[in-house]
């Protein structure tokens, strides 16, 4: 007889992303994703973090001041770092399991990609301009949004 209690593919995969989150540099807001086909298989994850080539060190991290003294000038999102990180084609269909409801650059990429699902676990900027237009985006072209429901399982990585 097969075990029963095995994790569902949304908590595999949003597990992917919440992972990949914790290779994010920033001290605030750490956001991962994960992309994966209409078969479940991954295609690419991504996390919020400087563009390849940029010394994470040199670059800020600031969240307030002037604008080239804060990260928002310089960070690339987990969602387009997903989208970009992707070798293999075409992303038509595909499911983005994300853990921050993305903005309206990432909702824009994730269109122009044929990204067909967005699954997230957070909604904390719901109120902003940017989420708002994202939604609306993702709606007109027929995005599926969803945010993840919490299922019963913990698993802790210790070393």
């Amino acid at each position: 007889m097969k075990r029963e209690d095995y994790i569902s593919w949304d908590q595999y995969f949003m597990g992917i992303a919440l992972l990949s989150a914790e290779r994010s540099k920033d001290n605030n807001t750490r956001v991962g994703a994960c992309i994966v086909d209409k078969n479940n298989k991954i295609l690419s994850v991504g996390y919020n973090g400087m563009p390849t080539g940029c010394n994470d060190d040199e670059m800020p991290w600031d969240r307030e001041g002037e604008f080239l003294k804060t990260k928002y000038a310089f960070v690339c999102h987990a969602e387009l770092n997903a989208i970009l990180n992707y070798n293999g084609g075409s992303l038509d269909g595909a499911r983005l399991y994300v853990t921050l409801f993305p903005c309206n650059e990432c909702a824009k990429a994730i269109i122009q990609k044929g990204i067909k699902e967005v699954i997230y676990i957070s909604d904390k900027y719901a109120t902003l301009e940017s989420t708002i237009a994202s939604k609306r985006m993702l709606d007109m072209a027929g995005v599926t949004v969803r945010q993840y429901e919490v299922q019963g399982h913990n698993l802790t990585i210790e070393l």
